[in-house]
């Protein structure tokens, strides 16, 4: 089967996933060399998305080193599919030389290398009448200006985006309006280990899903979904007033959200935590307080490791003296204003801090550390999720060894990367796709606790 459709790759797309390549079936798939410019640009900076940029370099060198001659390169060299055999093919991967394009009437200004792509997938729509050409950018700005400029396809790529709406996200919790047990006519209670399980109807709580919490108007009872058979729902009773009593390094959560994020966090059998929600509503804050408190104080963990994507909010700062934990230090100042936010009563707040740093071993760790690792009894906090790739969560979820709590911190508004959007941000996609797994919880916060006009700005801004 010839192929129908000639995609044109911007670079974000395989920054975003450097696995797209396989991604258009039987479809070919045209390159510009201004693409492969940028990404031999990237490789080498000190940022989050080098790495992706080496990989998408590999990919496209693996597809192309089967070419006899360049101008194979030119019209196109068939994809094979990945992990299978050579011999069955997908469509082709060609690299364009639009660096060879003269300026003509409806071309854009060359003076930037968006305009060039955009040239390139020009060039390519007028000249190749038998199939349908197709620019595909995560830049909404340059999907407009192609529009503009005249090009008749230009899509987004969403792979893998997994929701079409983020208010379609799971909260993590649901409310149910008076009282529950008014609504129960039969339970079944057990009690093992210290914990009580009640097995009610599934029609109670129709949408209901594994780890999803589960609260009332009554602030008596609050559970956590623990299974699902075909005819009725396990919950695992938390107790409304036991949740709200919890205490780590004494600090008590504020509202219901808190105190499901601590329960999900010191919960031996979660062995992800997933926290979301605007800035100020105590994520940093409740995820620390409760590390601190299983490492310092129950030893159940040797170490708290710290890690984050670091993309500049306004320009880079340049290279850094020191060892790897000095220079991701400006990067971890949240987690430093949290611990002195502890420990602000005491007599001596710095030092306080310092002590809890060296007795918890608090070590933070940048992305490349955590590539090729295994990380074995450590709590691990992964802070703002919300500017990492798909690709890179899962590199750090997989490092998880023997005995490891992962924390995932992130606010899907405050998002810095110019490849991501909060549909296709690393954050959203662990959210879905651990939903429904007994092992991981996911706990979207709601209030803001810095100041009103934290508040305002989050929500007006």
């Amino acid at each position: 089967m010839s192929a129908t459709k000639l995609y044109i790759l911007d670079t974000n797309v395989l920054l975003h996933d450097p696995k797209c390549l396989y991604e258009f079936k039987e479809q070919d798939v045209a390159i510009p060399m201004t693409v492969l410019e940028e990404l031999d640009d990237i490789k080498d900076r000190k940022k989050n998305v080098a790495q992706e940029a080496r990989y998408a370099i590999r990919a496209i060198d693996d597809i192309l080193t089967t070419a006899t001659s360049p101008s194979q390169i030119t019209k196109g060299v068939q994809i094979p599919l990945p992990g299978k055999d050579r011999e069955e093919r997908l469509g082709k991967l060609s690299i364009f030389p639009d660096h060879e394009l003269t300026a003509r009437p409806g071309f854009l200004t060359s003076n930037k290398k968006d305009n060039l792509i955009i040239n390139c997938a020009l060039h390519l729509q007028s000249t190749t009448t038998h199939r349908e050409v197709v620019l595909v950018t995560k830049d909404i700005n340059m999907r407009l200006k192609a529009l503009g400029a005249g090009l008749e396809r230009v899509e987004d790529y969403r792979t893998d985006q997994l929701v079409s709406d983020i208010d379609l996200l799971p909260a993590g919790h649901t409310h149910l309006d008076g009282t529950f047990w008014e609504k129960v006519d039969k339970v079944k209670s057990v009690q093992e280990n210290g914990r009580t399980f009640h097995y009610v109807d599934k029609s109670l709580i129709p949408d209901a899903y594994i780890s999803e919490y589960i609260f009332d108007d009554s602030k008596d009872f609050a559970a956590r979904v623990v299974a699902i058979n075909d005819n009725e729902i396990v919950l695992l009773d938390l107790g409304y007033e036991h949740l709200m009593q919890q205490t780590c390094w004494g600090i008590s959560p504020i509202n219901i959200f808190q105190a499901f994020a601590m329960q999900s966090v010191l919960d031996p059998s979660i062995d992800l935590a997933i926290l979301n929600g605007a800035a100020g509503s105590g994520k940093t804050f409740i995820a620390l307080a409760s590390a601190l408190e299983m490492v310092i104080e129950d030893k159940r963990y040797n170490k708290i490791i710290v890690t984050r994507s670091t993309p500049p909010v306004a320009e880079d700062i340049g290279f850094l003296p020191g060892t790897e934990e000095e220079k991701m230090t400006p990067w971890m100042s949240a987690i430093n204003d949290n611990l002195e936010a502890m420990h602000e009563s005491d007599e001596r707040p710095l030092s306080s801090v310092k002590y809890t740093i060296e007795k918890a071993n608090i070590q933070f760790k940048s992305l490349n550390f955590i590539r090729g690792r295994s990380i074995q009894d450590a709590v691990v906090i992964i802070d703002e999720a919300q500017n990492l790739t798909p690709s890179q969560l899962k590199t750090i979820l997989t490092r998880s060894g023997k005995g490891t709590k992962m924390i995932c911190l992130g606010n899907l508004a405050q998002i810095d990367s110019n490849y991501l959007t909060p549909l296709t941000s690393g954050l959203t996609y662990i959210v879905e796709r651990f939903k429904g797994f007994d092992g991981a919880a996911n706990v979207h916060f709601e209030g803001i606790f810095r100041s009103r006009l934290a508040e305002y700005a989050e929500e007006n801004l």
